[in-house]
């Protein structure tokens, strides 16, 4: 299972916490969660590789909101830290192992956005609705047209 999914899972994680060592760490995590809960997937609402993709999403949320992570950034020396956060950058598409970037991109911009902010960055819509400065309905609205494009745009790809 690892040989065949621990790519992409790496990848999704990368994104979103933007360090290779902590990436390392979270994937860990993320196989021992999926060996530990394999008796909760249900084939009846979705394919094995989506319902891990969702635990590594989750978890890299997870750690990223920590307060030791929290901490640990409040504590990291600013040169370090400017430095991780350039070389790490997401910009490079050399995470992204199963061409997602590319299927995000013909998304319009308000669309990639919402994704951005709620499957990347782990905001809730609520947070979202307070950070764009729009109604929670019209965040909630136009995150399911982004998702219903994106499961159009995605079909190609199954």
């Amino acid at each position: 299972m690892y040989d065949h999914y621990s790519g992409a899972l790496y990848g999704v994680i990368l994104r979103i916490v933007q360090s290779k060592e902590y990436t390392e760490e979270i994937i860990q995590d993320v196989f021992v969660k999926i060996w530990n809960s394999i008796h909760q997937y249900d084939s009846s609402k979705g394919r094995f590789y989506t319902w891990m993709i969702n635990i590594a999403r989750n978890t890299a949320i997870d750690y990223l909101k920590s307060k030791s992570f929290q901490n640990e950034l409040k504590n990291q020396p600013l040169p370090d830290f400017v430095y991780n956060s350039a070389e790490l950058s997401t910009t490079n598409n050399s995470s992204d192992f199963i061409g997602f970037s590319n299927v995000l991109e013909s998304l319009e911009t308000d669309k990639k956005e919402l994704i951005d902010l709620a499957y990347y960055q782990g905001y809730t819509q609520n947070e979202i609705s307070e950070k764009l400065k729009i109604p929670l309905g019209t965040v909630k609205t136009k995150m399911r047209n982004a998702l219903m494009k994106l499961k159009d745009l995605l079909k190609d790809y199954q």
